[in-house]
């Protein structure tokens, strides 16, 4: 934010007696989302999936088409894709799953026998050692426990016959949200606006255009830019050979939510794995070729072009949004953490607008004349 006086006085504000009243409407939203937390996966997630393809929408109705005609593209397009992903991604997904899971003794090895006693030659940590551990009784054991929680949680779900209604209901409310809002997005935004004192639109629709902005940006570039990323990191891993490419693709893609992690996890877990399946240096290389391809790609032509300078979260902000909304709400909080951390800021900057231009800041007494020292 710039320092220039003359940018407060130009925006559109509310004014400081009705703040109160905003924070007490925020905070009643709050508490009632808090209680309702049970019941609103499927509205956070219709909401989510009608405000990635509203601007899709828009642009369908631009070109002459009605806004239904341009919800049922977006939905064949959505559908299209979570298609392809179920028929082809995941079944060599849960392979590779299943390969990760038989490698674990052989990491767990070479922590024990190769990297703790190297760290020790060169350091002065002497002592640490990890203990030997039957991976094939472990592997059964977890296994098994996993199988009886499965098949507990199944036989309570068809157990209760209005238990499993109301899971299929959810889960069938996903998409009939998200066509509604899809369809009358730009009327709800307009009509819950006019509901607002007049004296408030002006400011009310200036931050809701810059946490649309704010939010747009990261949901919907960023949500891109992880794709590419995890395309683009799975396809080269392939190519080197690494047999967990897909899954180690699929989680540096994941990771990039926040910048730059997802090249540090992904090149991490990839250069771990390649020495484990080929235990050769050249490899090694190979890895870091794809994942410094991939870092220029996201740095001069991904974030530039599908995000660019409009995020505004600083990456420890990200990180601390994604786990207070799972530590307060779990998986629903995790969804709605980064919008509602786009929100917060929008409204800290305008509150730090008007701590600019009060007396406090100013050291000005509302009758001193600016003459004095302010001491």
């Amino acid at each position: 934010m710039s320092d220039n006086p003359t940018e407060f006085d130009t925006k559109a504000e509310i004014p400081v007696n009705r703040w109160p009243l905003v924070f007490a409407v925020f905070a009643v939203i709050a508490l009632l989302f808090y209680l309702l937390q049970p019941i609103l996966l499927p509205f956070v997630l219709g909401a989510l999936t009608g405000y990635l393809g509203d601007p899709l929408v828009d642009r369908v109705e631009e070109r002459g088409g009605s806004r239904t005609f341009g919800v049922i593209l977006v939905f064949l397009f959505f559908t299209s894709l979570s298609l392809l992903a179920l028929f082809f991604a995941v079944p060599v997904l849960l392979q590779q799953l299943d390969g990760l899971v038989g490698r674990i003794p052989l990491v767990y090895a070479w922590l024990r026998d190769v990297a703790i006693p190297w760290l020790q030659s060169r350091t002065l940590v002497t002592g640490a050692s990890l203990p030997q551990i039957d991976w094939s009784a472990q592997l059964l054991e977890n296994w098994q426990s996993l199988g009886k929680v499965t098949a507990s949680t199944i036989s309570r779900v068809t157990g209760s016959g209005l238990g499993l209604l109301l899971g299929l209901a959810n889960i069938a409310l996903v998409p009939v949200v998200a066509f509604y809002l899809m369809r009358d997005w730009d009327d709800i935004a307009e009509r819950v606006l006019r509901l607002m004192p007049k004296a408030w639109q002006a400011g009310t629709l200036q931050m809701v255009s810059e946490a649309d902005e704010v939010v747009g940006a990261f949901l919907r570039g960023q949500f891109i830019v992880m794709c590419a990323l995890g395309a683009l990191y799975a396809g080269g891993l392939y190519v080197v050979g690494l047999e967990l490419a897909l899954l180690l693709g699929l989680i540096a893609g994941l990771a990039s939510i926040v910048p730059y992690l997802g090249f540090m996890v992904g090149i991490t877990a990839s250069l771990v794995a390649a020495w484990l399946q080929f235990h050769e240096p050249l490899p090694l290389f190979y890895v870091a070729i794809v994942f410094g391809i991939g870092q220029l790609i996201e740095s001069m032509v991904l974030t530039p072009v599908l995000v660019g300078d409009r995020i505004g979260l600083h990456p420890v902000m990200v990180i601390f949004a994604l786990m207070a909304g799972g530590q307060l709400a779990g998986f629903v909080g995790v969804v709605v953490a980064l919008p509602v951390a786009a929100v917060i800021k929008v409204f800290a900057s305008h509150a730090l607008v008007h701590y600019r231009n009060s007396a406090i800041y100013s050291g000005l007494d509302d009758g001193d004349d600016g003459s004095g020292d302010g001491l």
